[in-house]
């Protein structure tokens, strides 16, 4: 089974100079805990992602106004991400690699058409191996190794 099977499918996304109010906002509408940043709104391309984690470990824990910041300020950049056409392991691999619950899924063009999540797998995956994924992505990291790898979208298409 690929991505685009499984993967919610243009979802909400803003861009760097979103204010973080705005991207709490739509996390809300959309009930989803993680917004892909995007170039403009008419380049889709994928620069990063707000999760509400980053809003509270990046504003609220440190004491910052997040009423006064955009995406930039506390996105995670760059993203990591997946293609619509990729296998559900690969997508599986992805997420325990960089410890991720949500990833954006781009399409040949490099452009998001989606975002995949744990939920999602969990849905359409054995109960073993949602298992297995939670445990990996569960695990903290060592604060020594945060390094990420982006995957890159000139990849050609499978």
């Amino acid at each position: 089974m690929t991505v685009r099977n499984l993967m919610t499918a243009d979802p909400s996304c803003c861009t760097k100079e979103t204010s973080l109010k705005e991207v709490a906002q739509m996390m809300v509408t959309s009930d989803c805990g993680a917004i892909p940043v995007i170039e403009r709104d008419d380049l889709r391309k994928v620069v990063g992602v707000v999760t509400d984690r980053d809003i509270v470990c990046r504003t609220v824990a440190k004491g910052e106004n997040p009423g006064k910041l955009t995406a930039e300020a506390v996105m995670t950049s760059p993203a990591v991400i997946v293609r619509d056409g990729d296998e559900v392991d690969e997508v599986i691999r992805v997420m325990e690699t960089h410890r991720i619950r949500r990833v954006p899924v781009v399409d040949r063009n490099g452009d998001i058409c989606g975002i995949v999540s744990l939920a999602d797998i969990a849905r359409h995956d054995s109960k073993k191996q949602t298992g297995e994924l939670v445990r990996e992505v569960s695990t903290p990291a060592r604060r020594e190794a945060t390094t990420t790898v982006v995957r890159e979208v000139s990849t050609p298409a499978r």
